[in-house]
Protein backbone atom coordinates (compact mmCIF):
# COMPACT_ATOMS: atom_id res chain seq x y z
CA UNK A 1 0.00 0.00 0.00
CA UNK A 2 2.84 2.42 0.70
CA UNK A 3 3.03 5.54 2.78
CA UNK A 4 0.62 8.49 2.74
CA UNK A 5 1.11 11.53 0.54
CA UNK A 6 1.73 13.62 3.66
CA UNK A 7 4.46 11.23 4.81
CA UNK A 8 6.16 11.43 1.40
CA UNK A 9 6.25 15.22 1.63
CA UNK A 10 7.49 14.99 5.22
CA UNK A 11 10.34 12.72 4.05
CA UNK A 12 11.40 15.25 1.38
CA UNK A 13 11.34 18.05 3.95
CA UNK A 14 13.44 15.85 6.27
CA UNK A 15 15.99 15.21 3.52
CA UNK A 16 16.29 18.93 2.75
CA UNK A 17 16.65 19.75 6.44
CA UNK A 18 19.36 17.11 6.99
CA UNK A 19 21.31 18.31 3.96
CA UNK A 20 20.98 21.96 5.03
CA UNK A 21 22.38 21.09 8.46
CA UNK A 22 25.28 19.15 6.97
CA UNK A 23 23.94 15.88 8.38
CA UNK A 24 24.77 13.97 5.22
CA UNK A 25 24.74 10.49 6.78
CA UNK A 26 21.21 11.17 8.05
CA UNK A 27 20.23 12.51 4.61
CA UNK A 28 21.55 9.38 2.90
CA UNK A 29 19.38 7.22 5.16
CA UNK A 30 16.31 8.49 3.30
CA UNK A 31 17.51 6.56 0.23
CA UNK A 32 16.96 2.91 -0.62
CA UNK A 33 20.27 0.96 -0.62
CA UNK A 34 19.99 0.70 -4.44
CA UNK A 35 18.69 4.23 -5.08
CA UNK A 36 19.25 5.71 -8.54
CA UNK A 37 19.94 9.44 -8.77
CA UNK A 38 19.65 11.10 -12.18
CA UNK A 39 21.62 14.32 -11.88
CA UNK A 40 20.68 17.53 -13.65
CA UNK A 41 22.41 18.84 -16.74
CA UNK A 42 23.30 15.43 -18.20
CA UNK A 43 25.80 14.65 -15.44
CA UNK A 44 24.79 11.00 -15.48
CA UNK A 45 23.36 8.64 -12.91
CA UNK A 46 24.51 7.58 -9.48
CA UNK A 47 23.72 4.09 -8.22
CA UNK A 48 23.41 3.12 -4.59
CA UNK A 49 23.19 4.94 -1.31
CA UNK A 50 26.99 5.10 -0.90
CA UNK A 51 27.35 6.94 -4.22
CA UNK A 52 24.52 9.26 -3.14
CA UNK A 53 26.28 10.00 0.15
CA UNK A 54 29.59 10.70 -1.59
CA UNK A 55 27.87 13.02 -4.08
CA UNK A 56 26.27 15.05 -1.29
CA UNK A 57 29.69 15.85 0.22
CA UNK A 58 30.31 19.56 -0.36
CA UNK A 59 33.20 20.51 -2.59
CA UNK A 60 32.57 23.92 -4.12
CA UNK A 61 30.15 25.15 -1.46
CA UNK A 62 30.88 26.34 2.04
CA UNK A 63 27.21 26.07 2.99
CA UNK A 64 23.86 25.21 1.47
CA UNK A 65 20.27 25.73 2.49
CA UNK A 66 17.58 23.68 0.75
CA UNK A 67 14.05 25.02 0.94
CA UNK A 68 11.21 22.95 -0.53
CA UNK A 69 8.68 25.38 -2.03
CA UNK A 70 5.94 23.25 -3.56
CA UNK A 71 4.91 19.64 -4.05
CA UNK A 72 2.75 17.59 -6.39
CA UNK A 73 2.01 13.94 -5.62
CA UNK A 74 1.20 11.31 -8.24
CA UNK A 75 1.05 7.80 -6.77
CA UNK A 76 4.49 6.70 -5.58
CA UNK A 77 6.11 9.82 -7.06
CA UNK A 78 6.39 13.38 -5.76
CA UNK A 79 7.52 16.43 -7.71
CA UNK A 80 9.16 19.06 -5.52
CA UNK A 81 10.40 22.52 -6.43
CA UNK A 82 13.37 23.20 -4.20
CA UNK A 83 15.31 26.43 -3.78
CA UNK A 84 18.99 25.99 -2.94
CA UNK A 85 20.90 28.90 -1.47
CA UNK A 86 24.61 28.13 -1.56
CA UNK A 87 27.73 30.03 -0.58
CA UNK A 88 30.94 29.49 -2.56
CA UNK A 89 33.77 27.93 -0.56
CA UNK A 90 36.51 30.24 -1.81
CA UNK A 91 34.58 33.27 -3.00
CA UNK A 92 31.88 33.55 -0.37
CA UNK A 93 29.48 34.44 -3.18
CA UNK A 94 25.89 33.43 -2.47
CA UNK A 95 23.81 31.91 -5.27
CA UNK A 96 20.14 30.97 -5.33
CA UNK A 97 19.09 28.10 -7.59
CA UNK A 98 15.62 26.61 -8.08
CA UNK A 99 15.33 23.05 -9.32
CA UNK A 100 12.62 20.44 -9.84
CA UNK A 101 13.10 16.99 -8.36
CA UNK A 102 10.99 13.88 -8.87
CA UNK A 103 11.23 11.39 -6.00
CA UNK A 104 9.96 7.81 -6.32
CA UNK A 105 9.18 6.02 -3.05
CA UNK A 106 9.04 2.39 -2.01
CA UNK A 107 6.45 1.05 0.46
CA UNK A 108 8.80 1.84 3.38
CA UNK A 109 9.10 5.53 2.44
CA UNK A 110 12.63 5.33 1.04
CA UNK A 111 13.63 7.09 -2.18
CA UNK A 112 14.26 4.51 -4.91
CA UNK A 113 14.80 7.02 -7.72
CA UNK A 114 15.56 10.74 -7.66
CA UNK A 115 15.52 12.76 -10.89
CA UNK A 116 16.80 16.34 -10.74
CA UNK A 117 15.81 18.93 -13.34
CA UNK A 118 17.00 22.51 -13.77
CA UNK A 119 14.53 25.35 -13.27
CA UNK A 120 13.82 25.75 -17.00
CA UNK A 121 13.13 21.99 -17.33
CA UNK A 122 9.85 22.07 -15.41
CA UNK A 123 7.93 20.48 -18.31
CA UNK A 124 10.38 17.55 -18.37
CA UNK A 125 10.02 17.15 -14.59
CA UNK A 126 6.23 17.11 -14.86
CA UNK A 127 6.42 14.45 -17.59
CA UNK A 128 8.69 12.37 -15.35
CA UNK A 129 6.15 12.67 -12.54
CA UNK A 130 3.46 11.13 -14.75
CA UNK A 131 5.66 8.54 -16.49
CA UNK A 132 4.26 4.99 -16.23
Amino acid sequence: MGISDEKKIERIRGLCDAMSRGRLDAAAEFGHPEVVVVRAGGQGELHGVEALRDWMEPDAFESQLLEPLEFEVAGERVLARVRSTVRGAGSGIEIEIDAWTVYRFDDLGRFTRVEIYLEHEEDDARRALRRP
